[in-house]
């Protein structure tokens, strides 16, 4: 008997997370609820909301929707038009829940492109791939090892196989427990990990996540581990937005939103939220003050804690500090620049680096986004797009931008008298941090209040999920929870599986 699978998916152990029961649609008078943030987490939860006849408003402080996926017009200055956001996001195969949210806009998906390969690349170790690599574990990551130049059999032989069974036997009720004390590079130096496959793979993976491998918490590590290769056969190559979010995917959702009479306030920043006795909520706005029956709180942390702050009637004690007490990651920067002379036809669309000072990764922009691609036709360019992630504090910012296009221009030579036609760049700092021993300190998707929930990437979440995932499945979570309190049906998720797929690897995880 074939077991269902989320629509596009492969994994024949892809977990089906069942809706609770309830009424389809929500009798009139259908009760309010307040969303408070539009990134990926907001909009899930409005969706869920809206589609089973719950009344939303949606709150967005910035003037455009999509958080952290936000994108914003600018005009360069050879006087073209274009739209700068936060940076390249890869939207990988076993992202159900995020597609799922936007299936609702294309079944097909057909606004998401194909990236040939996701090549890694170090100073001094070489170049990693993978194109070609098998899907199902464990061969996938036999695979990227032997054919790795930083992973030779050598290395492989050297390994602590007893250090590294956590990898093997990854539960989400019991990694963060195990492995959230240490650091990720204090677990991989217990593996033995040769350190240029450590530089190559895991570096590369741990600061998209914001931090450098000793501040990450390595339950995070290993998840993320067990998500994208050892626990999900959808393999590591992913998929990209084919034009600017805010055209592909935010204002088809707006419309969608608006359609199902969810009511948008972009530029309204909400400024408390106060229980009233009668169960109910208050949540004062730029634009005034509305009642609502139920309040979800979808915002970043720094953004959290400021509400949490501001609304001194909120929840208790203790919830307060945990709110209040969640750390933002370092730093990031977002350098795209608009080149007078085009990148080699061969660069990857998005490389990985490692070794080359600040500079995390480089996107050819063109190769996947059109309206990139217009203007590199128009004008013989490149539009190159540099990240650096967890920028110390203490550094300047104008000499890291500069700094990152010199590692830029001794990787791709071609570009070494490029000249520039115009640049944006973006510093932002907030983004959760995965803290070593900081799981705990996480809020959870629940509050003291039956009707009061948090959403994002940065809450607890009790499917394996992580980055753009756990933001869309919290917000789901966050949704269903409401729903449920409101007699109404939920909504299915999926997630990769719950433990390791080997029962042999997972037997020796537990030995």
């Amino acid at each position: 008997m074939n077991r269902p699978l989320p629509p596009g998916a492969r994994d024949r152990r892809a977990v089906l997370w069942p809706a609770h029961p309830g009424a389809p649609c929500a009798a009139s008078p259908a009760p309010r609820a307040a969303v408070v943030g539009s990134g990926i987490a907001g909009l899930s939860a409005a969706t869920a909301l809206a589609e089973r006849g719950i009344g939303v408003d949606l709150y967005e402080r910035h003037p455009h929707l999509g958080g952290r996926l936000a994108g914003w017009p600018t005009r360069l200055a050879d006087g073209t038009g274009v739209t700068m956001n936060r940076g390249f996001h890869a939207f990988f195969r076993q992202y159900y829940n995020l597609r799922a949210l936007l299936r609702r806009i294309d079944p097909s998906l057909g606004f998401l492109k194909a990236l040939p390969d996701y090549p890694l690349r170090h100073r001094t170790a070489g170049t990693d791939g993978f194109a070609g690599l098998p899907r199902t574990p464990p061969w996938n990551a036999l695979a990227f090892a032997l054919r790795s130049p930083a992973f030779g059999l050598r290395d492989m032989a050297r390994i602590d196989a007893r250090a590294a069974r956590q990898l093997a036997g990854v539960t989400v009720a019991t990694v963060y427990d195990a492995l959230d004390h240490i650091s990720a590079d204090d677990f991989l130096a217990a593996v033995n990990f040769p350190p240029r496959a450590r530089h190559l793979a895991f570096d590369v993976f741990s600061r998209s996540f914001f931090s450098s491998p000793d501040a990450l918490s390595a339950a995070e590590l290993v998840l993320m581990f067990h998500i994208y290769f050892l626990g999900s056969a959808e393999g590591l190559l992913f998929d990209v937005a084919g034009e600017p979010f805010p055209v592909s995917l935010w204002h088809p959702l707006a419309a969608r939103l608006a359609g199902s009479g969810v009511r948008i306030h972009t530029g309204a920043a909400v400024e408390g939220v106060l229980p009233r006795p009668d169960g109910r909520f208050e949540v004062s706005a730029a634009g005034g003050t509305v009642r609502c029956d139920a309040v979800v709180l979808a915002t970043d942390p720094g953004a959290l804690s400021a509400l949490v702050a501001g609304s001194p009637g909120l929840g208790s004690t203790a919830w307060r500090s945990t709110v209040t007490g969640v750390r933002t990651a370092p730093p990031f920067l977002v350098s795209r620049h608009w080149t007078d002379t085009a990148a080699r036809p061969d660069r990857a669309g998005f490389l990985g680096t490692a070794g080359y000072g600040p500079l995390d990764n480089v996107s050819v922009v063109e190769r996947w986004e059109g309206e990139a691609a217009r203007w590199a036709a128009k004008s013989g360019g490149s539009v190159i797009e540099l990240h650096a992630y967890a920028v110390p504090h203490t550094a300047d910012r104008t000499q890291t931008e500069r700094e990152l296009v010199a590692r830029l221009r001794r990787l791709y030579p071609e570009l070494a008298t490029a000249g520039i036609v115009d640049s944006r760049h973006v510093w932002r700092s907030d983004c959760p941090q995965f803290a070593v021993g900081g799981y705990r300190q996480r809020p959870d998707i629940g509050t003291p209040y039956e009707r009061l929930v948090v959403a994002g990437d940065g809450v607890r979440c009790p499917l394996p999920t992580a980055l753009m995932e756990r933001a869309a499945t919290t917000g789901f979570l966050a949704a269903n929870r409401l729903l449920r309190s409101f007699g109404l049906l939920g909504h299915d998720l999926w997630s990769v599986p719950v433990r390791g797929r080997n029962p042999l690897l997972r037997a020796l995880s537990r030995a």
